[in-house]
């Protein structure tokens, strides 16, 4: 797919959004390595085992910020961490949608919200793009209007199926499948995918072995 460089920069911000939620970790199995399986980025919980909500405090919400150039954002509050994490439930609806409709009704109640204003602009370098968030926009706002117009994309181009959740059996983490063929079942190949594969393979030799 040929993806506009904005729309692909937006397209990394709500992955990684997405991708901060409790929920989208592997839950500790045990006393195995389990730093060498979890996708980069997902410290369990010491009290429950379960991967830690990454976007839990102020300071990772800067963090957060600054990881994608999200520029203006001004002095962070709770308001604004609670609306981030409430904007970030809504994209993972979007990713878990069943089909074209249902994700377009999805991304028209976000932008909606988010007073999207198109704008052309060409800051830092850029050549000539489009913002959707107002310039006065709060950081959800933001990410609400521009990452949600990036999956608007895809639900355009026919493409929603794109919009994905790792297949292994203990991640759930959202990725955009961009290969040719749609064929890319989990976050990483070098994680899950490689993980995976070495488990079916020792299975395999079990198997032959009696």
């Amino acid at each position: 797919m040929l993806i506009p460089h904005d729309t692909r920069i937006a397209l990394d911000t709500v992955v990684d959004l997405v991708n901060t939620a409790p929920e989208n970790g592997l839950p500790d199995s045990g006393p195995a390595d389990i730093t060498a399986q979890r996708p980069t980025g997902s410290p369990p919980d010491a009290s429950t085992g379960a991967a830690a909500d990454q976007l839990a405090d102020i300071e990772s919400l800067y963090a957060f910020a600054e990881r994608h150039l999200i520029s203006g954002v001004g002095t962070l509050g709770e308001k604004d961490l609670r609306a981030v994490q409430d904007v970030r439930s809504r994209f993972a609806e979007i990713f878990a949608a069943p089909d074209a409709r249902t994700a377009a009704d999805l991304v028209n109640r976000l932008v909606a919200a988010a007073g999207t204003t198109p704008q052309l602009t060409d800051h830092d370098g850029y050549d000539w793009h489009v913002h959707y968030f107002a310039p006065d926009a709060s950081i959800s706002d933001h990410l609400a209007a521009d990452c949600g117009m990036a999956l608007a994309f895809f639900v355009v181009a026919g493409e929603q199926e794109r919009l994905r959740r790792c297949e292994a059996p203990d991640c759930r983490r959202a990725f955009v499948d961009l290969s040719r063929n749609r064929s890319r079942r989990y976050c990483s190949s070098r994680t899950c995918g490689n993980r995976l594969h070495v488990a079916a393979y020792r299975a395999r030799r079990r198997e032959a072995a009696g």
